[in-house]
């Protein structure tokens, strides 16, 4: 998934006004302000209630379900016939703003601001991105995404990512 196509996807949401927040590598590059390595895909995370629509306005521009072993209602991926992939978490909030249903994103992890190609994107705020990149079994995609944001923005490295660092050293 290019920057270019990152934006389109952006873009296309935006003018159906579908709000969407970037998670995984491309928030991270939004909050960088910068493509710092190749994504496979684009990670979004919509409000519940908009899933519909996205799927309408995704299959109206040629995408298509693609099964996961951890596909479900609310997490799913649809890509289209040239390999792009946007891969969707919902959320759903009580009246208090609680994470009620779908993906357990606090109410604050959603205000990141970052920007793709020098647009404007909204995606998980930095404390959060970091934050969520833990607790599973991690990848080098997951340490160079943290790295780059620790060393960016002063932030100490987790220390579940020591075992990646010493492999680094050898």
């Amino acid at each position: 998934m290019t920057a270019q196509a990152a934006l389109n996807l952006v873009n296309l949401f935006e003018l159906n006004r579908i709000e969407v927040i970037l998670d995984g590598g491309w928030g991270v590059d939004a909050l960088l302000g910068e493509e710092t390595r190749a994504h496979a895909d684009l990670d979004i995370v919509i409000a519940y209630g908009d899933v519909s629509r996205l799927r309408s306005l995704l299959t109206a521009n040629g995408y298509e379900d693609v099964p996961h072993p951890d596909t479900r209602e609310v997490n799913f991926v649809m890509g289209d016939e040239l390999g792009h992939l946007v891969d969707i978490h919902t959320y759903t909030l009580d009246r208090l703003n609680h994470p009620e249903q779908g993906l357990d994103y606090p109410l604050e992890s959603l205000n990141g601001v970052g920007t793709i190609l020098g647009y404007p994107v909204r995606c998980i705020d930095l404390e959060n991105m970091v934050k969520f990149h833990s607790g599973y079994t991690l990848d080098e995609n997951d340490y160079y995404d943290v790295k780059a944001l620790c060393q960016r923005f002063g932030i100490p490295l987790p220390a579940e990512y020591e075992a990646f660092e010493a492999r680094e050293v050898e």
